[in-house]
């Protein structure tokens, strides 16, 4: 849980420990072209690889203008004093071949000082319309190479697009790479749209919509863009949805005769099930990745705090005791902390909390940051920011767990309410 730190002693690795100190630096030369046609592809693929890995503020990367060795052949030897003479600590070497409307990349991740490969090289295949993708899985693989933990490139964000003045809002929802690239809508701006949430898998979302008048849940398929709405209580106002972490159950809160409460969905069957009965407004519930616990917000001792209970309900267990109020609280991937949106002192924060409670971090501060979700590896968060003012506009930014590399998530218009899927297959 804090900055990078990396050291020439062993393999090459960078590891994670209190001190801040210069990020890694790698060289990506272009990858070798290894059919007609192909050097424009090749290009393109190491340019996103090196954008992955220096995006993460752990890498520095090496100009190519700085680069002594030519890198012309992916079998060739690698000239690793040449490398080392323009201090280069990671080299990653790469090939491209394109036939028709297919396109095949292998790559090599070296360590330049100890002039050895780390692991072996891999091979990616698929159309040319997926080059990102897998230039996305070369990064993923050499930043596992040489950070030792999962990547998280190859993944989507699913978020509310959000246009127009801030009166009058149109919000559709949207789905893009985590960088921002290939965005698609996935509804139309006629009715307001919250809270999307990717399933565990990364096909499907859930999210909440006032398309009749009231807020009802809504189960959507990303590839198909069908959506069905999903049962609740007659009378009854459903929001904050949730998939269980094996993606066959919705947690979500149902408010009814002025009480708001904490219920479980089966998505096959559509029987629900109440897990909380207290006079309090319970929201926001998030599983831990194993689904045995809930963490969720309640008010029930007063003010706007966190609360930690069994999955089948019973009694919960307040963690969160800090100035300030407390809300939209979401489990790590890993399960050791929660993320959390804070408000306090007239500013609104993103934190990190161990699962107890212990160890609070508030990682920004601003007018208003909400919404956190976590990144596939736990490694990253990204969030909602507003401005203020009646020109205010919302953004999604993304910083690390530590607070380092607080930065914004490109989008043509104004983002809210992020949903971070898993990595793609």
């Amino acid at each position: 849980m804090a900055a990078p730190s990396w050291a020439q002693q062993g393999p090459l690795r960078i590891e994670i420990t209190e001190g801040v100190i210069e990020p890694m630096p790698v060289a990506v030369p272009d990858f070798v072209a290894e059919t007609p046609g192909a050097a424009d592809w090749a290009r393109r693929i190491a340019r996103v690889v090196a954008a992955d890995l220096t995006g993460t503020g752990l890498f520095r990367e090496i100009p190519q203008e700085a680069h002594i060795a030519t890198i012309t052949s992916f079998a060739s030897p690698v000239a690793f004093a040449d490398w080392r003479a323009v201090n280069a600590q990671a080299l990653v070497t790469g090939a491209v071949a394109v036939r028709g409307d297919r396109i095949e990349v292998k790559f090599r991740v070296w360590d330049v000082f100890a002039g050895a490969e780390l692991g072996q090289g891999l091979r990616f295949q698929g159309t040319t319309e997926s080059w990102r993708r897998m230039a996305h899985k070369v990064a993923d693989a050499v930043y596992s190479r040489i950070t030792g933990e999962g990547g998280y490139f190859d993944s989507r964000v699913a978020f509310v697009s959000e246009t127009g003045p801030k009166g009058e809002r149109q919000k559709r929802l949207a789905v893009m790479d985590y960088d921002g690239e290939n965005l698609r809508y996935l509804t139309g701006g006629d009715s307001l749209v919250l809270a999307p949430r990717f399933s565990p898998t990364g096909d499907r979302l859930l999210y909440t919509s006032y398309e009749t008048g009231r807020p009802r849940i809504y189960l959507l398929d990303v590839g198909s863009v069908t959506r069905r709405a999903l049962p609740t209580e007659p009378g009854a106002t459903a929001f904050s949805p949730r998939f269980s972490p094996d993606g066959r159950q919705v947690l979500y809160s149902q408010a009814a005769g002025g009480n708001t409460d904490l219920w479980r969905l089966d998505i096959a069957s559509g029987r629900t099930e109440r897990l909380t009965r207290a006079p309090s407004i319970e929201t926001a519930p998030s599983y831990s990745p194993d689904g045995a616990r809930i963490v969720f917000e309640s008010d029930r001792s007063g003010g706007q705090q966190l609360y930690v209970m069994e999955a089948g309900g019973g009694r919960p267990r307040r963690i969160s005791f800090g100035q300030g109020r407390y809300g939209t609280p979401v489990w790590s991937p890993r399960g050791d902390r929660i993320a959390f949106t804070k408000q306090a002192g007239g500013r609104f924060h993103i934190g990190v909390m161990r699962t107890d409670g212990s160890d609070e971090r508030l990682l920004t501060a601003s007018f208003l940051d909400e919404s956190p979700t976590w990144a596939p590896n736990g490694r990253v968060l990204m969030f909602s920011r507003e401005t203020q003012g009646e020109r205010g506009t919302s953004a999604i930014y993304s910083v690390d767990v530590s607070g380092r590399n607080l930065k914004r998530v490109p989008t043509p218009a104004g983002a809210s309410d992020p949903s971070w899927g898993p990595l793609q297959d």
